[in-house]
C-alpha cells in the first residue's frame, strides 16, 4: 500500500501548515488542491511547497484555476494521487477540525482492509452548532433509506480513506456535481457498487474563528436535489439492495 493525504483548501491559510505538519509526523506524503484560494493563502501554500525538501515530508501542489467547490477539488486530487501512482488516498479537511490523534487508527484500519472505505463519523463537543447537528441528522436519514441500510454512519464527515482502484471507476459513472454534496453522494454510490465500508470515530470541534465555507440556502438546496437524484437511483437498485439486506440479516 501507499497512501498520499488530500487536503482541499479554499483560504484556510492560517490552519493548513499545522494540518500538513501533522500528515508529515505521519510519514504521509501530503497533495494541496488550491481551489481557488487568495493570494495570502496561495503564498502560504508555495511556501509549505518550497520547505518540503525530504521524501518523508513531500508536499505536492494542484492548483485549481477557480474555485470550484469542495468536492471539485476533491475530485481532482483523487486523480491526481491516481495518476502518480498512489493506492490509497487520506482526505482531511484543511480548518485543523479533526483531533489528529486519531489518524494513526484510520491508518491501521486502511492496512487491515485494504480493499474498503475508511470514513469518520464525528464526535462532536460543544462548539458545534446546533443547525448544524440537525441538518446532518435530516441527510444520515437519507442515506440510510438510499442505502437500506446503516452501512454509513455518516456521510459527511471530511476524514475518510479511499482506495483509488475501486473509487475512481465511480467517481467517473458520477454526475458532475462538485460542491458540498460530494461527500455524501461519493460514499452512497460506492456503498451501491460494492465497496466495503469501515466507520470509525473522530472528535471535531468547531473552533470560533474557523473558516467555513457553507453557503446555506444554495448547499442545502444542492443537497436536497442530490437526496433525490439518489433515491430514484436507489429505487432502480431495488431489487438488488433488498436482496443484500436480507443477506446481511441472515
Amino acid at each position: 500500500m501507499n497512501p498520499v493525504a488530500l487536503v482541499p483548501v479554499y483560504n484556510h491559510g492560517a490552519t493548513v501548515g499545522a494540518v500538513v505538519q501533522t500528515l508529515h509526523d505521519l510519514a504521509l506524503p501530503v497533495i494541496l488542491i488550491d481551489d481557488g484560494s487568495n493570494a495570502e493563502c496561495a503564498a502560504v501554500l508555495d511556501a509549505l511547497v518550497a520547505a518540503s525538501t525530504e521524501a518523508s515530508e513531500k508536499t505536492s501542489l494542484l492548483r485549481l484555476p477557480r474555485n470550484g467547490g469542495k468536492g471539485g477539488a476533491v475530485i481532482a486530487g483523487l486523480r491526481e494521487a491516481h495518476a502518480q501512482g498512489y493506492s490509497h488516498a487520506l482526505q482531511l479537511d484543511a480548518d485543523g477540525q479533526h483531533d489528529a490523534a486519531a489518524l494513526p487508527a484510520f491508518l491501521d484500519a486502511m492496512r487491515e482492509a485494504p480493499q474498503a472505505v475508511i470514513v469518520g463519523f464525528p464526535r462532536y463537543d460543544a462548539s458545534v452548532p446546533t443547525g448544524r447537528l440537525l441538518g446532518r441528522y435530516a441527510t444520515h436519514v437519507w442515506v440510510w433509506i438510499n442505502t437500506l441500510s446503516r452501512r454509513i454512519r455518516d456521510s459527511m464527515c471530511g476524514l475518510r480513506i479511499y482506495p483509488l482502484d475501486a473509487t475512481l471507476p465511480v467517481l467517473d459513472a458520477m454526475p458532475r456535481h462538485s460542491r458540498m454534496e460530494f461527500d455524501t453522494e461519493i460514499l452512497v454510490r460506492l456503498d451501491w457498487a460494492g465497496v466495503p465500508i469501515r466507520n470509525l470515530p473522530i472528535a471535531v470541534r468547531y473552533p470560533e474563528d474557523g473558516v467555513s465555507h457553507f453557503r446555506l440556502w444554495r448547499d442545502n438546496a444542492r443537497i436536497g436535489w442530490m437526496h433525490a437524484r439518489l433515491f430514484f437511483g436507489m429505487l432502480r437498485r431495488l431489487p438488488r439492495l433488498l436482496g443484500r439486506h436480507f443477506s446481511e440479516q441472515r
